[in-house]
């Protein structure tokens, strides 16, 4: 998992598993201490499993509760397919695409 930092913007690119969730958890709330909203940049992620999803949705919710936001951009249909089916498409924020 490569994580890389565009303003308040976190660039995710690989696959999002178990063996990535610290680094992303890590990284995740450094960047919240420092920017109100931040976008997680998911175009670049083609796996993710249930343990990611739960880290995003915890994120999200302590990112709530201090006052932060958080939001997903550009989740690719297997990283939807995965919130719809896991059913934390409720506990995140999901940015629509926007058409061409």
């Amino acid at each position: 998992m490569e994580i890389t930092a565009d303003g308040a913007t976190l660039v995710l690119q690989g696959d999002l598993d178990g063996r990535s969730t610290w680094d992303v958890r890590m990284a995740i709330y450094d960047h919240l201490e420092h920017h109100g909203h931040v976008v997680l940049d998911m175009s670049g992620v083609e796996l993710i499993d249930l343990t990611a999803l739960k880290l995003i949705a915890v994120a999200t919710r302590r990112a709530a509760a201090e006052g932060h936001h958080l939001t997903l951009r550009g989740c690719t249909p297997s990283v939807r397919r995965m919130l719809h089916l896991s059913r934390m498409r409720r506990m995140v924020e999901v940015e629509h695409a926007v058409p061409a």
